[in-house]
């Protein structure tokens, strides 16, 4: 089982591994050309877009999260749940939604037009394909992960230093600033830091508007120009900028357990009362993203799905979805079964074999998709090829691609993506289960693979069925590594729904992308669940 356990690390690490070999395996000639001519464009326009993400997010997660803690106004009890909704979204989804509403043929323009009078020239609009537009798409799916982590760190505060703030005369917005929010800065970067890791790995949303950055880069060497060294180069680029964040995350997690213990917590006190209108300020502060992230695009794609004459009950979206399904089922129930064997490794074993063991499994969330699957497909390229050959050599038999063609690549890439994932939902479960319990058993005569099954199981349970319908979900969504992955037969909701919006199939588009909205809810609406029963 432990010898398990480090297979299951090594198929995780050794696509990052590969794309670094690769990368240095390459023809160094042809970096340079992309040194001096597109590197400097898309290192520019990635960190443009890592920072204006990153400073929305936070801004809008904090503050949200601080209303609806602290205060009561009309609606919070709705809206502390409501604010979680977006993380349903995948981003390109809301650019598909948001290019309908506001493009020059939407029916805002339309409107516009009807109701001034001018003509297409006559006035300004702002341009959604833009990267101010990817910007604003990413921002709001991704300032959940902020919201959520500043809120828990705000109801297990210790109010006394904000009441002893407030009792020397400093306003709440002062009190605020000066206690509050240095306490929860771990919480509140760390959910930055997701958030930030989760915009280097996009594609869909800025390969839909044409913004240049590292993941479009390496799609376009990788297909457009057949440059495979090129794009696992560009991919080593990405993906050190990637595992600087990890480490940064890492650590304020770290920070975020020990910060503001002690004393009475926020959620027990009494709630001030914001009447008038800021009452209802406070109401439209946090309406604002819930209406921009969800509502609004839930109603645009309804509206396209419906004028769109298909249905989601078509042969061919049954057959997709079916697709979709049956590979993030098998991706979900691999990876988790990955994650039980390396945390019941980690939890029996302690120590720093253990410890570099999970972090080197988990190493794949702060990877984008494309990096992992350009680490699979150059190392499982070759080894297709030799085959080939050989078989041809020997035998006069073509094998083609036995390997890069199947979709058990694709799961392995799901995996060494999605482990970190599965692993911390684990751990979480695993953290309420007292360690006397494994000696108790160990006395009783169980094994280690009893020791599990009977004990570990049955009380994780719970973080294991949240583990499977995370990963499943992620799996759903997931663009870059299914676009360079998939075999040619073998198309899935988010690749449908990207092909259309490719082919300015809006419409079309908006069915796979409400399926997968759909898919998305689940894990959400469990999580707004949670929140609900913690809040009542």
């Amino acid at each position: 089982m432990y010898r398990l356990a480090w297979v299951v690390a090594a198929l995780c690490v050794a696509p990052i591994v590969a794309a670094a070999l690769a990368a240095f395996g390459g023809d160094w000639d042809t970096w340079r050309d992309v040194l001096s001519t597109v590197l400097p464009r898309y290192t520019v326009t990635t960190l443009a877009l890592v920072a204006i993400v990153g400073t929305g997010a936070a801004v809008i997660g904090t503050s949200t999260a601080w209303l609806v803690t602290v205060y009561r106004f009309p609606g919070v009890r709705w809206l502390e749940v409501a604010l979680a909704l977006p993380l349903a979204f995948p981003a390109y989804v809301l650019a598909y939604a948001y290019t309908s509403l506001l493009d020059h043929p939407g029916p805002v323009q339309t409107l516009l037009r009807d109701v001034t009078g001018w003509g297409p020239r006559d006035y300004w609009f702002p341009e959604i394909r833009s990267l101010g537009g990817a910007a604003l798409m990413l921002t709001m799916v991704l300032y959940p992960y902020v919201y959520l982590l500043a809120r828990a760190s705000f109801r297990q505060q210790s109010s006394n230093a904000f009441l002893v703030a407030r009792t020397l005369g400093r306003p709440p917005l002062g009190a605020f600033w000066a206690v509050a929010l240095p306490m929860a800065r771990p919480a509140i970067m760390g959910g930055t830091l997701l958030a930030i890791m989760e915009t280097i790995a996009d594609y869909g949303t800025v390969a839909f508007f044409n913004v240049q950055t590292f993941a479009t880069g390496i799609y376009q060497a990788w297909f457009s120009l057949g440059e495979r060294a090129t794009a696992a180069q560009l991919s080593l680029c990405l993906l050190s900028f990637a595992l600087l964040l990890a480490g940064l995350e890492r650590a304020q997690r770290g920070k975020a357990r020990r910060a503001g213990r002690g004393g009475a917590r926020f959620e027990v006190l009494t709630k001030p009362v914001l009447t008038g209108w800021k009452g209802w300020g406070a109401m439209m502060i946090c309406l604002a993203p819930v209406l921009l992230g969800f509502l609004i695009p839930v109603v645009m794609l309804g509206v396209m799905a419906w004028g769109s004459g298909q249905s989601i009950i078509q042969p061919r979206y049954l057959s997709l979805m079916g697709n979709s399904v049956t590979l993030a089922a098998v991706a979900s129930v691999l990876t988790v079964i990955g994650a039980i064997l390396i945390g019941f490794r980690a939890r029996t074993k302690p120590g720093r074999t253990s410890r570099a063991l999970v972090v080197g499994a988990g190493l794949g969330y702060a990877v984008p998709g494309g990096v992992i699957a350009v680490g699979l497909m150059v190392p499982m390229a070759g080894l297709d090829n030799a085959i080939d050959s050989f078989m041809r050599d020997n035998f006069g038999i073509r094998t083609g691609l036995l390997i890069t063609g199947s979709i058990w690549l694709m799961v392995l890439a799901y995996m060494a993506r999605f482990m970190a994932a599965a692993l911390n939902a684990y751990d979480s479960g695993m953290a309420t289960v007292p360690h006397h319990f494994d000696a108790i058993a160990r006395s009783l005569g169980q094994g280690s693979a009893k020791l599990l099954w009977r004990v570990h199981l049955p009380v994780a349970r719970t973080s294991v069925l949240t583990a499977l319908l995370i990963v499943f979900v992620d799996v759903m969504k997931e663009l870059p590594a299914t676009l360079i992955l998939h075999p040619f037969n073998f198309d899935t909701l988010a690749v449908q729904a990207y092909r259309l919006a490719a082919d300015e199939r809006l419409r079309e588009a908006a069915v796979p992308s409400l399926a997968l909205v759909g898919f998305g809810l689940i894990p959400v609406l469990l999580l707004c669940r949670t929140i609900g029963r913690e809040s009542a």
